[in-house]
């Protein structure tokens, strides 16, 4: 019996692993080999290609391309129009499908509205990649960045709030009230 839901007119194909409560929304197509955890939301017009693997509770908004070599951990929030590469020299005429990078998203991580991730990189957890954004390198964990390439600038909580270090590297997020520490140019949270 299925445990997902999907639109009359998504295109679920043989051989997914989908969990349940998960919702397949209009027009979109979640090919053969890839795998959706549970109470996942796949927006309007997406491709979710083979190999793919989404953990429990991720958010794909409408028009996200998701290709082969993704992973993207539990609570990941991909906005809408936003695309993962996964050969970083493409040619028409050269088959590279051998040569797939793979790209890791971290948990609880967020890639912003129309956002391109080139292959080859991770995005560390809780990390927030802004709108339009190229990513071209990793991301450390909450890291904030921005622009074409992405630059880091700043640090970011949970909740998804900038957070401002003290003179010891201290910070408390606004929303959740959570310390984050700043040590050797990385966060930790407590």
């Amino acid at each position: 019996m299925k445990q997902y839901q999907a639109h009359g007119t998504a295109v679920v194909d043989d051989g997914c692993s989908i969990g349940e409560g998960t919702r397949i929304w209009h027009f979109s197509h979640v090919m053969s080999g890839c795998t959706i955890g549970r109470g996942c939301t796949i927006g309007q017009n997406v491709v979710v290609a083979p190999g793919v693997v989404l953990g429990d509770w991720v958010k794909v908004q409408n028009n996200v391309s998701i290709y082969t070599g993704v992973t993207c951990e539990d609570y990941v929030f991909l906005g809408p129009g936003c695309v993962f590469t996964n050969v970083i020299n493409p040619r028409s005429a050269v088959s590279r499908r051998d040569r797939f990078m793979p790209t890791r998203v971290g948990r609880g991580a967020t890639v912003g509205a129309n956002a391109t991730i080139i292959c080859g990189h991770a995005i560390g957890a809780y990390a927030m990649v802004g709108a339009g954004a190229v990513v071209t390198k990793d991301v450390p964990p909450y890291a904030l960045v921005v622009g074409n390439p992405a630059r880091q600038t700043g640090w970011v909580s949970e909740y998804g709030h900038r957070l401002d270090f003290d003179g010891d590297g201290v910070a408390v997020c606004p929303e959740g009230n959570a310390v984050y520490r700043l040590r050797n140019g990385r966060v930790e949270k407590g």
